[in-house]
């Protein structure tokens, strides 16, 4: 059998809605990797945010932070970092604006404002065990590959105009991530892939949110979650059913990679 690689985001994919990791999904990753096949995750969450999972599932190739971070077999292979002077001046504009920001490098994370509501709703909704500390200065002096900017839709659309050097996706109704422009899971994926030379037909990707729609749009074998985003959905190739009703287990079958 031909080996295949395949890529899962995390939230609303292998997770449900309620942040837990439904037990036929287990079942399917562990069923793959019995078939030979490579198992690998890309997500826009921090390494230290997903250590558990990638315990749990016994994987350790990923790609994180939207593409700009990624290891393969426990290495770090490939990193986009922020722009640092693009960043002092987009702090300069939020604190003016009162949008809190969060930086954040592969080990860590950190807040510029020392409380404030909506960083704590952000941060509780990914139900982490991990709040980032207050250090306003952390941007000036860290490598950082994602900042997290607190501001409602469709504020960020101003702040585009103003800092090409970034890209703005929004994961939750009041923060977006900030990304160096031109990086997504799409192009850290293309890090692993040149590394194995695998062929693009035995590569796959699952997704459900507004950061999945380069990968499923540039991967041919992309399957959407039912629940997903309609952005997402439009862009797969292949829809499942949602999440919690066995979404990844029905995709794969769909896919032909389980029985």
């Amino acid at each position: 059998m031909t080996q295949k690689i395949i890529f899962f985001d995390i939230d609303g994919t292998l997770y449900d809605h309620d942040k837990k990791l439904p037990p036929s999904t287990k079942q399917a990753i562990f069923d793959l990797k019995d078939k030979g096949h490579i198992v690998a995750i890309a997500t826009g969450r921090a390494p230290f945010m997903f250590n558990d999972l990638l315990d749990e599932l016994e994987i350790d190739t990923f790609v994180s932070y939207n593409g700009q971070y990624v290891v393969f077999k426990g290495e770090p292979i490939y990193t986009n970092s922020l722009n640092k002077e693009a960043l002092v001046r987009l702090t300069e504009v939020a604190v003016e604006r009162e949008h809190p920001v969060v930086y954040m490098n592969h080990e860590d994370m950190k807040a510029n404002t020392p409380d404030h509501e909506h960083v704590s709703a952000g941060i509780h909704s990914l139900k982490i065990d991990y709040f980032p500390n207050y250090d306003p200065g952390y941007h000036e002096n860290n490598d950082l590959y994602q900042s997290l900017l607190f501001c409602k839709d469709p504020v960020e659309k101003e702040y585009e105009q103003q800092f090409p050097e970034f890209d703005f996706v929004r994961w939750h109704p009041l923060a977006v991530d900030v990304v160096p422009v031109g990086g997504s899971k799409a192009i850290g994926i293309q890090q692993i892939i040149d590394k194995l030379g695998i062929h693009p037909e035995n590569i796959y990707a699952f997704g459900d949110g507004l950061n999945d729609v380069e990968m499923l749009t540039t991967i041919a074998n992309s399957v959407a979650m039912g629940d997903g985003h309609k952005d997402a959905k439009n862009a797969a190739k292949y829809i499942t059913t949602n999440v919690s009703e066995d979404g990844i287990l029905n995709g794969l079958k769909m896919v032909g990679l389980l029985d």
